[in-house]
């Protein structure tokens, strides 16, 4: 663990019961056939490297809520509502199979034009995917967060950039958050053996660390 880092416990994941991801607050989708990679292509992925579990704040667990905790955060929408680059889906082993992105949040540089910002400079920006379906309806979201060039680039990841957006969110999240009247703050435990290090399958074959960090947010 590096100076500075939030204090977190670690652990080894082995694969767990149904009751066991009902109380944890999010099934591992490798044991319905899914996996910690999403799918950018048809055979390469982007890690699935943060958790929000199901025992978090019920508004956040919302589509609406999420989008407000993801502006607590410095995440916004796309710039003017406008999707760029491609749509990446992932397979939770809900139930539901492969299923798009549900939110594709950018760095919120400044008012107004903030996401605009990060579209051209590059930045911090995330994907997530709901874990509610009929075999697994955990209530979690599944987060693929990543640091990506400017455009000139044309928004590749940048050198260790699945670490180092992770780590970004997860830094905002437990040091606390606050949208409107609404203030959170996150719990941390880091889990290993979920996904392999490396960058075996891992799109534009950038390495990372294999840590998942699981959030449970709660409202304070």
């Amino acid at each position: 663990m590096e100076a500075g880092e939030p204090q977190a416990i670690f652990q080894q994941v082995s694969s767990t019961s149904a009751s066991d991801w009902e109380l944890q607050g999010w099934h591992d989708p490798r044991l319905n056939g899914g996996r910690f990679l999403d799918f950018t292509t048809k055979t390469h992925g982007e890690p699935l490297n943060v958790i929000i579990s199901g025992l978090s704040d019920p508004f956040i667990l919302t589509e609406f809520g999420f989008h407000q905790y993801a502006k607590s955060i410095g995440f916004s929408e796309e710039c003017m509502g406008l999707h760029y680059g491609n749509i990446h889906e992932a397979d939770l082993g809900d139930g539901d199979g492969r299923k798009q992105e549900m939110f594709l949040a950018r760095q919120y540089y400044f008012p107004v034009w903030g996401t605009c910002w990060e579209s051209v400079a590059g930045g911090q920006h995330f994907r997530a995917w709901k874990q509610n379906g009929t075999h697994a309806n955990s209530g979690a979201w599944f987060i693929g967060a990543s640091k990506e060039e400017h455009s000139g680039k044309h928004h590749t990841i940048t050198a260790d950039g699945y670490n180092l957006g992770r780590d970004y969110l997860v830094e905002r999240a437990t040091a606390g958050s606050h949208w409107k009247s609404n203030w959170w703050v996150a719990d941390l435990e880091w889990k290993e053996g979920l996904l392999e290090p490396g960058n075996d399958g891992v799109n534009h074959g950038i390495d990372q660390d294999g840590r998942v960090a699981i959030l449970t947010v709660r409202s304070v």
